[in-house]
């Protein structure tokens, strides 16, 4: 009779979040800059002025089909991060690039077909397919960000663990107790490695991709909805909503942003990416993310989109899966919206 289930069930029920779009099309603007700046304050809010990228190329290969570089940028002044950049060897540029998100596991090695010590893998890519060598033999210039927390990027005292275990709950902790969160890291890192790509003069800015898996999911979602810079996005395993997933069962830190439930629930904080591009892609199976909600969330965005005139910039993949990548849609689609 003491357990509190019920009463933190009661709490959940009665959340009425600040910001759900009800307007009309010629509303949505004022209503988007409104939700936008609260979220980023949610989040931890940006540094006011941006550090030097200082890049440097660590390493290049090249492979068939690609060249694979390696370069390291400043995100945060004294913060350090290295990317892989897949460059297509079979077309010429300036080329459309998309930024690859990786979810949990051994960090961007595992998308671009490497094992956790920097070998070329020898077996099968597993659940996340190596879908930024996918995206670079479709000819995008891919470029692939270390996530904070995880394989390079791990803290001094994860290093001796098994790769596929991350600092994510250690570093969440530490960034929390200063009102930052990792989410918000993650996200301004990202709108860094966008800075980094428009210092390249192979790319065509005005058609910058992003897709994420999982985690990387979160980050594509919450970057693309503050940094209208990208201009089309694939959510991979995570559009859904918190109730229906995050409150479900115990997630890694990086998915909590703290009173996220009193501003917005999810579906309307991603519909901060319309009228852009996007595309939502989820197992049918995934019991991360699970499906019903998955349905819920798009019938929400496709109200959106249908309201402020955009409903054929919203598109979705349905697949007969679990929490994995399928591409079998949305790299066409990426294709189609970035040519």
């Amino acid at each position: 009779m003491w357990n509190p289930d019920t009463y933190f069930n009661s709490l959940e029920e009665q959340l009425k979040p600040a910001f759900s779009f009800e307007g009309q099309a010629e509303e949505w603007p004022a209503w988007r800059e409104q939700l936008k700046t609260r979220f980023i304050e949610q989040l931890g809010g940006f540094p006011k002025q941006r550090a030097d990228l200082s890049p440097v190329l660590l390493e290049r290969k090249e492979l068939e089909g690609y060249v694979r570089e390696r370069v390291e940028i400043t995100t945060y002044t004294g913060l350090r991060m290295p990317m892989y950049v897949l460059i297509p060897r079979n077309k010429k540029g300036p080329f459309a690039p998309v930024v690859a998100l990786h979810g949990h596991g051994y960090g961007s090695k595992e998308i671009v077909g490497l094992e956790p010590d920097g070998k070329e893998r020898q077996g099968e890519p597993g659940r996340y397919k190596d879908f930024a060598i996918q995206l670079a033999e479709r000819g995008f210039l891919v470029l692939v960000p270390e996530l904070l927390g995880f394989g390079d990027r791990r803290l001094l005292a994860d290093q001796h663990k098994p790769p596929e275990e991350s600092s994510c709950n250690f570093i969440s902790a530490r960034l929390l107790m200063q009102g930052q969160t990792i989410a918000g890291y993650r996200v301004y890192e990202t709108m860094r490695a966008i800075d980094y790509l428009a210092e390249r003069p192979d790319v065509d800015l005005s058609r910058i991709g992003c897709m994420g898996i999982s985690g990387g999911g979160l980050v594509a979602g919450f970057t693309a909805a503050v940094d209208e810079r990208i201009h089309s996005t694939v959510i991979s395993g995570y559009t859904n909503t918190f109730k229906g997933s995050i409150l479900t069962r115990l997630h890694c830190f990086d998915n909590y942003v703290p009173g996220i439930l009193q501003t917005v629930e999810m579906p309307d904080l991603i519909s901060l990416i319309c009228p852009r591009s996007l595309f939502i892609e989820a197992g049918k199976e995934d019991t991360v993310f699970p499906f019903e909600p998955v349905l819920q969330a798009h019938q929400r965005l496709e109200e959106v989109y249908r309201t402020v005139g955009a409903k054929d910039k919203l598109a979705y993949h349905f697949f007969d899966g679990g929490h994995e990548i399928s591409g079998a849609e949305s790299y066409d689609w990426l294709e189609q919206h970035l040519s």
